[in-house]
């Protein structure tokens, strides 16, 4: 076995363990990055500048991470097992704190922020898959928990409008992704079941533009692109990214949503902004390295792309990386 395949199908058995809260028993499967048809080509246009940043503390992939009064919180992951790691970085001073440790290890979770709180739900961990819900306040450094996902999961996505955090997507199963929609209160501390998306899909990214919540790509969709209205409870296909792939990650800046790096025939450092207004997408200036499994955020109009992998070959990442629109 070639070393490749060696550590990406540790890393795959990881994401494949037995489920817990009451779901099945799990295999194992080969790691299964598909291909997908190609997608409408974009227009070139301005790209925009990256630059490196202080690197991570902790190495890791498939983490999750979120912004709180302009400082970025990066949670969990998977580096050689499933994290309980917290980690600040101040943008403003290119430095990285470590906070409380979130009290559930896990990885492929998902994250939002309401309100100043930093909510992670979901993921791997502990010998099964995890529907825990908790809630991170940075000023008392403390976490509480809180109602419980109703479907437990792994390789979601989530996305907060109007104060409500939605866990969209992932996997409960070895066989297949889900399509589940699901959204959290925190004022009633309960949860609702919203309409599905069309498409049933893990390892996707969402971000959030104007009230609306837009599903990017992941494994059985990857040119996929759908858009949840909150408001209507209804969700509507939109223009296919020109770049089809899974285990990317988005950020939004100026009514804009990019998709930078992730995996379908191979790794990807493509970057591709998604403009609602026009339904349209165009190419901007990759990013530096290729990675997938990695996690985004956006601070005063500046994207940060943090951790991942190299799809199983060598060490998870600490790489930070910055992009600044045009």
């Amino acid at each position: 076995m070639s070393r490749r395949s060696s550590i990406a199908s540790t890393m795959t058995a990881v994401a494949f363990i037995s489920a817990a809260s009451g779901c099945s028993s799990l295999t194992s499967p080969a790691p299964t990055f598909h291909s997908a048809a190609s997608g409408v080509r974009a227009m070139p246009q301005a790209g925009g500048r990256w630059t490196a940043k202080a690197p991570m503390p902790t190495g890791r992939a498939q983490l999750a991470a979120g912004v709180i009064n302009g400082i970025v919180y990066a949670i969990g992951g998977f580096n050689g097992g499933a994290l309980n790691t917290l980690e600040a970085y101040n943008p403003s001073t290119d430095t990285w704190t470590t906070k409380a440790p979130m009290p559930t290890a896990r990885y492929s979770l998902a994250a939002g922020v309401i309100n100043g709180i930093l909510y992670a739900v979901g993921g791997g961990g502990g010998g099964g898959l995890l529907n825990e819900l908790e809630a991170y306040d940075p000023t008392t450094n403390s976490w509480s928990t809180r109602a419980s996902m109703p479907t437990a999961r792994i390789q979601l996505a989530a996305g907060v409008v109007d104060g409500k955090l939605y866990a969209i997507g992932g996997r409960v199963t070895s066989a297949g992704c889900f399509n589940t929609v699901e959204a959290y209160d925190p004022v009633s501390d309960s949860w609702t079941t919203k309409a599905h998306m069309a498409i049933k899909r893990c390892n996707l990214s969402v971000g959030v533009i104007d009230g609306k919540l837009y599903a990017i790509g992941g494994f059985n969709a990857e040119h996929w692109v759908e858009a949840y209205d909150p408001a209507t409870n209804t969700w509507t296909t939109k223009s296919r990214m020109p770049t089809g792939r899974q285990g990317l990650a988005v950020g939004v800046v100026g009514g804009r949503l990019y998709a930078i790096d992730g995996y379908n025939t191979g790794l990807s450092k493509t970057n591709e902004a998604y403009n609602p207004a026009t339904d349209n997408w165009s190419e901007k200036t990759n990013a530096p390295m290729k990675r997938d499994l990695l996690s985004a955020v956006a601070v005063d109009n500046v994207i940060y792309t943090i951790g991942g992998s190299n799809h199983g070959i060598g060490p998870t990442l600490n790489t930070v990386e910055a992009y600044n629109p045009p």
